[in-house]
């Protein structure tokens, strides 16, 4: 069979893609659902964009390869698609957009597009084979036991990266990268919890505050959650993809009060005789206080603490240093970074510069957003790039 167009992963990009090519595209995916990631993101109501994107709000190794992606198809123009379609969102925090019913809404959105685009859905099929005659793409298919043979003169790549393997993600972008000789940055999981040995925060599990942590010299004011296996919440998920194994992070564990004027302060109260573990479990968890109780010198009144002791514990903190063993890995990451290097893609089509006809889009490739929308959002934009230089190019 001839076609146009084939695309490989009918995810959040795949889908977008195929609803913009133009006529004879083939889709096609090994999952039995199309858009599963979308399905559960968000706790099923879709995290699908936010209202801040900019390309600071991504990295890789060409921190300004999103832009122009993201300038021809920005936040605002999902917003007005999902709009068209009736689907009510509203903004939970920090820009963050999710639909007002299910994240099943923002599939049937686009399904729905493919569809009207003409372009053909194949689930449950696996690519077998792949080459390319310098004109040409050829592939086999095999679904149910049968195979065929699909030539298309370009060929998309949207089949994400190696996150949530158990919804059947895979490193097939990076293996076809490969074949056709682009780099690609070795992927590593990103948007992910860190675990500590031994279950040292056990005793915290549950405990959530916010803080402002630090690594891999970037920063971010947001919530953190003790866990059985080590530390997650917004605050972690977001540094966990600029952390590099072996590194300390900082958390600072009371960012809007300075623990030192505020217990010295307390140090002149009628209260001052209380324990200064008392004082300091009215700024902070209490269970988190006690933890520290085993660390820390916290005891005596508040009333006898020196300025110099005040100072030393509030610096700790202000900046308690943590090494984590590592992540909880590919099974819980949110998203992949790394990827297909962005210096073997034009930044305007997302086709690669040494092979005409090839494409990448989405999670697969090296640009990693933020928690809060800004991955989805980068899977919108990197699709319409290769779907608009595709129909304007036929």
């Amino acid at each position: 069979m001839e076609i146009e167009t084939l695309i490989l992963g009918a995810g959040a990009a795949g889908l977008m893609c195929a609803a913009h090519a133009g006529p004879g595209t083939l889709l096609v995916d090994h999952a039995k659902a199309p858009g599963e990631k979308i399905r559960i993101s968000g706790g099923g109501r879709c995290n699908f964009t936010n209202l801040d994107v900019t390309a600071a709000n991504f990295h890789g190794q060409n921190t300004h390869f999103a832009k122009s992606a993201l300038a021809s198809f920005s936040q605002w123009d999902f917003i007005s698609l999902v709009a068209d379609h009736g689907i009510g969102w509203h903004e939970k925090t920090l820009g963050q957009l999710f639909c007002d019913g299910k994240s099943t809404q923002i599939v049937e959105m686009l399904t729905s597009l493919v569809a009207r685009a003409g372009a053909e859905l194949r689930l449950d099929t696996i690519v077998k084979d792949l080459s390319h005659d310098g004109t040409r793409f050829s592939a086999t298919l095999e679904r149910g036991g049968r195979r065929e043979i699909v030539t298309a003169r370009n060929l998309v790549v949207a089949t994400g990266g190696k996150s949530i393997p158990k919804m059947g993600a895979t490193g097939l972008a990076y293996d076809i990268a490969r074949q056709f000789d682009l780099d690609v940055v070795p992927p590593r999981p990103a948007l992910v919890p860190f675990t500590f040995p031994e279950g040292r925060f056990a005793p915290l599990a549950g405990v959530s505050l916010p803080v402002s942590a630090t690594a891999g010299g970037m920063r971010f004011d947001e919530a953190i959650l003790f866990t059985h296996r080590g530390l997650s919440g917004p605050a972690m998920l977001q540094i966990s993809s600029f952390w590099e194994e072996g590194q300390p992070i900082f958390i600072d564990l009371s960012p809007a009060t300075p623990l030192y004027d505020t217990l010295r302060a307390g140090r002149q109260q009628p209260g001052g005789r209380k324990t200064l573990a008392t004082h300091l479990a009215a700024l902070l968890p209490a269970r988190l206080v006690q933890f520290f109780a085993d660390t820390l010198p916290l005891t005596g009144n508040l009333a006898d603490q020196s300025d110099a002791a005040l100072r030393r514990l509030a610096d700790q903190l202000h900046a308690w240093r943590l090494t984590p063993a590592g992540t909880e890995g590919w099974r819980t990451a949110e998203v992949t970074a790394g990827g297909v290097s962005t210096a073997d893609l034009n930044s305007k089509s997302m086709q690669a510069t040494r092979v005409p006809g090839l494409f990448f889009i989405g999670e697969c490739v090296d640009v990693t957003g933020w928690l809060g929308g800004y991955n989805f959002q980068w899977a919108w934009s990197s699709a319409m790039a290769a779907a608009r230089w595709i129909a304007q190019n036929r």
